[in-house]
């Protein structure tokens, strides 16, 4: 069978010529790929499977991908106003959203700062407070020059991609100045998410096991099932044999996790 080739769109926002690709029809699940990223590195094993029974909405945010910078600094805040307003533009009031790691911390933003478009949540790789990152990473990530990644799957798509790629070094420095800027969730503002949320790690990813438990439960999970009040809305994969970087390509384990749970019946509200 063709594949279509998709032409990718821009719509501006917030001053950002921001680029997304529609794939497939009906409910909407919007994608948000990592740090350094864009849909192809983070995506592209798992979007023709997921767009084959929705439609599939695919952002590149500021200064990553075919999304030119512009002067104003990175913010994870920034971006989910970027992609809620974005998506507004687009006629979507309510989707689904599944965001892999930068990306899930984007989509987390957007679920506190614009809960009225969020169906349901997939985080993939995402923690609300720093100490849920295993010791001295964060350390180790604010030591890297942006040379370390010359020849990575990342650069390659980047180089090949953006409007700009000569300023890759600029993404480097100023996504370093983010990393340092990024402050503890409230457990209490984590608690008051409502929508049901699938939170997913490597078991050897940058986030630390316990965390992923802690937020679960924050997020109502880590209940006992088998009572009458059942299963709770919300769930936790741990994928074994997979670490931060191979965890967007194990479709292997994603695909038969993501669609069930973005197919099940939304909870009867409270």
């Amino acid at each position: 069978m063709e594949t279509k080739e998709v032409q990718g769109q821009y719509v501006n926002v917030n001053g950002l010529k921001m680029y997304y690709e529609i794939h497939g029809e009906g409910q909407a699940l919007v994608l948000l790929h990592g740090a350094f990223s864009a849909i192809g590195t983070s995506f592209g094993k798992l979007l023709p499977d997921l767009a084959k029974t929705r439609q599939v909405i695919a952002f590149e945010m500021q200064a990553h991908g075919r999304t030119a910078d512009i002067d104003r600094p990175l913010s994870m805040e920034q971006m989910a106003d970027d992609t809620a307003a974005a998506l507004r533009q687009l006629g979507i009031e309510k989707a689904d959203f599944f965001g892999y790691s930068m990306g899930a911390g984007i989509a987390l933003q957007i679920a506190i700062r614009h809960p009225n478009l969020v169906r349901k949540l997939v985080l993939a790789s995402v923690t609300y407070t720093l100490s849920g990152i295993h010791p001295g990473l964060m350390e180790g990530l604010a030591d890297m020059k942006p040379e370390m990644m010359f020849g990575s799957p990342w650069h390659e798509e980047y180089m090949r991609i953006a409007p700009n790629p000569e300023n890759f070094a600029r993404l480097f420095a100023k996504k370093t100045e983010m990393d340092r800027g990024i402050r503890d969730i409230p457990a209490e503002t984590i608690r008051a998410i409502k929508a049901p949320t699938l939170l997913i790690i490597g078991d050897s990813d940058l986030v630390r096991p316990e965390h992923a438990v802690e937020m679960f439960r924050l997020l109502g999970g880590g209940v006992f099932g088998d009572t009458p009040a059942g299963l709770p809305g919300s769930q936790l994969a741990v994928l074994p044999g997979t670490s931060h970087v191979t965890l967007v390509y194990r479709a292997d384990l994603l695909l038969p996790i993501i669609p069930p749970f973005l197919d099940a019946p939304m909870p009867e509200a409270e």
